[in-house]
């Protein structure tokens, strides 16, 4: 499988039993058995094709922001878009952008560019191509707001078009999450506002995000999707669960609705902790937790 990957990649993309704790936010994570680095769309269509072809599992991900990968990591190839496919373009009010680019530097070109709609992105740490996956939002911005449309490629290599209306969009949900297509890349939609207006919402986003949310530990975002009628914080905080923790995860203590690694925390200490608060909400308030972190990999 080496030999025939380098037919159409040079051997400085491809990265062998990489730990995936390298390249997730939680710091956590075992090794991917082939990781690639692609060099462009073309470099993802023609390693999705070469992986049906022979049967061979692919994983797709960005900046591994929203990320909890197993203790036994991920079997097969696994093509990380982050920090690779990062091409943005201006057009008036309208941004296309690849999925790999980071959202707050989207939002930061967007600020310098005086298009206002994605201040919220500010701070956020995933790519372009997760938050449309997970319908990423904070202060009430989302990005079903302003997307227009994405390229996405399937199992097959191919490429399809997707405009906003098919994609899906709920809270935290669209049809990336099930349809086995990854976003390679999509066109925003924003307006023109003030630059200093722009700025200084971002900047109002910064802060309050550092004041409440436990930016100097590794973590996943989020833990856990908001259920109707509650605010996960403040739920853990009467379950009496700020601060606690199984190994080295911990809930925060900042802000109880991240689950953080203290510094060697692994998947399963972080799984073990997830399913006792789910536990404890249950029999507390019957209410059942669901994730918002994305759990892939082996035991």
């Amino acid at each position: 499988m080496y030999s025939e990957i380098l037919n159409f990649l040079p051997a400085d993309r491809l990265l062998f039993h990489e730990e995936m704790k390298k390249h997730t936010t939680f710091k956590i994570g075992g090794p991917a058995d082939i990781m690639v680095l692609p060099r462009d769309e073309e470099d993802v269509r023609i390693l999705m094709a070469f992986c049906q072809q022979r049967d061979i599992p692919v994983f797709v991900f960005g900046m591994g922001s929203n990320l909890l990968v197993r203790d036994g990591g991920i079997r097969g190839i696994v093509i990380k878009l982050g920090d690779n496919l990062d091409a943005v373009e201006v057009m008036g009010e309208e941004i296309q952008a690849q999925a790999g680019v980071k959202l707050s530097t989207l939002a930061r070109i967007a600020s310098f560019h005086a298009l206002s709609g994605l201040e919220f992105a500010e701070g956020i740490p995933g790519s372009l191509g997760g938050a449309l996956a997970m319908n990423a939002g904070a202060y009430n911005g989302e990005m079903q707001a302003i997307v227009m449309e994405a390229t996405a490629i399937g199992p097959d290599g191919s490429l399809k078009t997707f405009q906003a209306d098919e994609m899906e969009f709920n809270y935290r949900h669209s049809v990336f999450q099930t349809n086995g297509y990854f976003v390679l890349s999509a066109r925003l939609q924003l307006v023109y506002d003030e630059r200093d207006e722009i700025e200084r919402r971002m900047q109002e986003f910064a802060r309050r995000r550092e004041e409440k949310q436990p930016l100097d530990k590794p973590s996943a975002g989020s833990t856990f999707k908001r259920p109707q009628g509650f605010y996960v914080g403040p739920m853990l905080e009467e379950l009496g669960l700020k601060g606690y923790g199984i190994g080295g995860a911990q809930v925060s203590g900042k802000h109880a609705g991240f689950i953080i690694n203290t510094g060697n925390a692994t998947a399963s200490d972080v799984l073990q902790l997830i399913g006792h608060i789910q536990q404890k909400a249950r029999e507390r308030f019957g209410v059942d937790l669901q994730t918002e972190i994305r759990v892939v990999g082996e035991e």
